[in-house]
């Protein structure tokens, strides 16, 4: 199956926490870095997801917001450090590619203004924050 998601980044589940009816699944991606997602329990079963499934990590790129740093004091779990490796603008909307360290790609849609107001150029640090409910997980 193809999808227009652009970020599908593979990786391996390191701990499933589950709940009432949501679980919280550790991955940890092939460049090392680790992101939590927040899927149904349901999901969990269907998926046959424990410690050492390999999954991929799908993310919307307007889920993924972008800052110039670590952001102390917030609920988003995941916070990818990474370098701006291309930008491409539109009217109003913006298109961030972002290394992430450790070898993964994830890409931004973030409005032009944002792009201008954080100074965002090829080479810049940023740090990719995406909440664990926007995160969901195919088995590879």
């Amino acid at each position: 199956m193809s999808l227009s998601m652009r970020n599908q980044i593979p990786g391996t589940v390191t701990a499933v926490t589950p709940g009432e009816v949501m679980a919280t699944v550790k991955v940890r991606l092939e460049g090392g870095q680790e992101l939590t997602a927040a899927i149904t329990l349901e999901a969990v079963r269907e998926l046959g997801l424990a410690e050492g499934s390999a999954v991929r990590a799908m993310v919307k790129s307007t889920e993924v917001a972008l800052a110039t740093g670590r952001l102390p004091g917030v609920s988003i779990r995941n916070q990818l450090p990474g370098t701006v490796s291309d930008v491409a603008t539109g009217g109003a909307m913006a298109t961030v590619k972002v290394a992430v360290d450790g070898g993964q790609d994830l890409t931004a849609a973030i409005t032009k203004d944002a792009v201008g107001d954080l100074g965002l150029t090829t080479g810049v640090p940023v740090v990719a924050l995406i909440k664990a409910t926007e995160v969901s997980l195919a088995t590879a």
